[in-house]
């Protein structure tokens, strides 16, 4: 394996970037109820010449002669809202125009999947993309130092998207801004990815992880990158079936030509390979050693892993439990959309660090969510323990915008609020009123399996309104569990719930929810499902999946993949 390098570089220039940025942070999140009006002020001020700006008034708002009123002033002007009753303006900017939701025009999209079958086109202002992609990436660089010095001494596997996935009517591109944010990175930390940008360009699902991990394994690994924890397990997949095909490409210094790869990207990821005989002949060591390689072994100087946690992707998280250095940290990617950078974790908890000088925040608790005229809290307001739906306004044209998330508060950065993320409200199936939650759904899953000792590698729930009831779908990590014993497992299941959710039991117990109905799953059947969704165009950085849903399509797919 490649030799440590100095992180001198990089520590210095992250720690003088990223530091100055860490601390204005500190400051303006010592007075949020401050800095909360100094913010909405300003994104109004941006936009009050715009169409949005003049047909909502904020000029008027604009004239609130204290924080109380501005807010009141807001409210009155501006309605709470979904992504639906802004696309008209979006549409306006997709086909040229200037100064609707913003001045000027978006200098990119990034889209993502929405209620209807049109997906949302997230617009993005250089604006936005320079304070909170670029400001707040430094100190999301300079905060990987403060937890672990050493993370620089290596290369970094990053997992995103496409930079440009293709164009809106009048030329704007749309595409990743995870992606946009990597090659926008300083160059000094550009230099220590394991691969090009060009591998996210492989169409090929199992190519793409191949020529990414086939790269990664050969060096010395002390950071990656990843929102979706998913995506580590799948990177261990591939790990597991192509690894002596691994070696003998690091030794020859060639990647292998069965694959699926264009002349053109071969030609830009050429660079990045020579005959390395000496690394090979520690990876067949490693494997005749231990047999299943892990990360442990391949990558030891691993410092940090950063993925989700949170919510349902801890499914995901136990999966690759102690195959990581045990002195490496995982942490929290923080609370991230492709509509809003909420903030940063910046040390070992789940609290995501919000960035009051960027975004202005609004918040329902959690029991008022479904009220019609539900009571809007201010960052300040915000109670440690309690959930709420958080509505953001930023500088890229979204105001007053339901983020459709459940999040929790946990302790304060300074005098700010942190957040975590527990599940989408989305989340909350209902067939007949019974309101099943994910979370519910996902603990008593877990639970059946301790009280049982059935251990399950992945498990999924969908809602039937044609038979009112429930399809569950378990994939064991015994393959010889029998249909009666997953029958017996999902009785558990079903109890738990009813214990758990009075409103459950009572639609149980009229039997206007039946029995539910159990499926037993063929090995792999997550990595299989989530392989045919990017086939069909979902995109790999942004792939989210509910472990509870009334979605048939999503449905159908899982059917196909029953142990008969």
């Amino acid at each position: 394996m490649e030799k440590p390098a100095s992180a001198f570089v990089p520590n210095f220039l992250l720690g003088m970037a990223g530091g100055m940025q860490y601390l204005k942070l500190k400051r303006v999140s010592k007075n949020p109820r401050k800095t909360s009006e100094k913010t909405l002020r300003g994104i109004l001020e941006y936009a009050k010449d715009t169409v949005y700006g003049k047909e909502h008034e904020f000029a008027y708002i604009l004239a609130a002669k204290d924080d109380n009123e501005l807010y009141a002033r807001y409210r009155e002007k501006v309605p709470a809202q979904e992504y639906e009753s802004l696309r008209p303006y979006v549409e306006r900017h997709k086909n040229g125009e200037e100064g609707i939701l913003f001045p000027g025009k978006p200098i990119m999209y990034a889209t993502t999947s929405g209620t209807t079958k049109e997906p949302k086109w997230v617009p993005i202002t250089d604006v936005y993309l320079n304070s909170v992609y670029g400001k707040m990436t430094k100190v999301w660089l300079f905060n990987f130092i403060k937890n672990r010095p050493k993370v620089f001494t290596g290369k970094i596997v990053s997992i995103v998207g496409k930079v440009i996935e293709g164009y809106a009517p009048d030329g704007t591109i749309f595409g990743s801004v995870s992606g946009v944010t990597q090659r926008d990175c300083p160059n000094f930390v550009k230099k220590l990815y394991a691969s090009p940008s060009d591998v996210f360009s492989i169409a090929d699902y199992n190519a793409r992880y191949y020529a990414i991990m086939r790269m990664g394994i050969e060096r010395n690994i002390t950071l990656i990158v990843t929102a979706n924890p998913s995506t580590i397990v799948e990177m261990q997949n591939n790990v597991n079936e192509f690894y002596d095909k691994y070696v003998e490409d690091i030794e020859k210094g060639t990647l292998n030509a069965d694959l699926n790869i264009s002349k053109e990207i071969r030609a830009a990821l050429q660079p990045y390979f020579k005959p390395n005989p000496e690394r090979a002949a520690e990876l067949r060591a490693l494997k005749e050693k231990y047999g299943r390689v892990l990360p442990k072994h391949y990558w030891p100087n691993m410092q940090i892993l950063n993925t989700w946690k949170c919510g349902n992707t801890k499914v995901y998280v136990d999966k690759f439990q102690g195959s990581f250095p045990d002195e490496m940290l995982h942490q929290e990617f923080g609370y991230f959309s492709s509509e809003c950078r909420f903030g940063l974790v910046l040390d070992d908890t789940n609290n995501t660090v919000m960035f009051p000088h960027f975004h202005y925040y609004e918040f329902v608790e959690e029991h008022e969510i479904e009220s019609e005229n539900p009571h809007f809290l201010q960052l300040h307001e915000l109670e440690e323990g309690k959930r709420y739906c958080p509505y953001v306004t930023t500088y890229a044209g979204l105001y007053r915008y339901n983020m459709n998330d459940l999040v929790e508060v946990g302790p304060k950065f300074q005098n700010t609020p942190t957040v975590h993320m527990i599940q989408k409200v989305n989340g909350i199936v209902t067939m007949t009123g019974e309101k099943l939650h994910e979370r519910q759904f996902i603990e008593a899953v877990h639970a059946a399996e301790k009280e049982l000792n059935i251990p399950v590698r992945f498990f999924v729930g969908f809602a039937d309104l044609d038979i009112s009831a429930y399809h569950f779908y378990y994939e064991f990590d015994d393959l010889k569990t029998t249909q009666k014993s997953a029958e017996l497992f999902t009785k558990k299941v079903d109890e738990i719930l009813q214990q758990e959710n009075i409103e459950y039991k009572a639609k149980r117990e009229s039997f206007r929810v039946k029995d539910p109905v159990t499926h037993r799953l063929q090995p792999e059947s997550f990595e299989r499902f989530k392989a045919e969704c990017i086939a069909e165009g979902a995109r790999d950085g942004q792939f989210k999946m509910n472990l509870l849903m009334q979605d048939e399509n999503r449905h159908a797919k899982f059917k196909k993949l029953v142990i008969e």
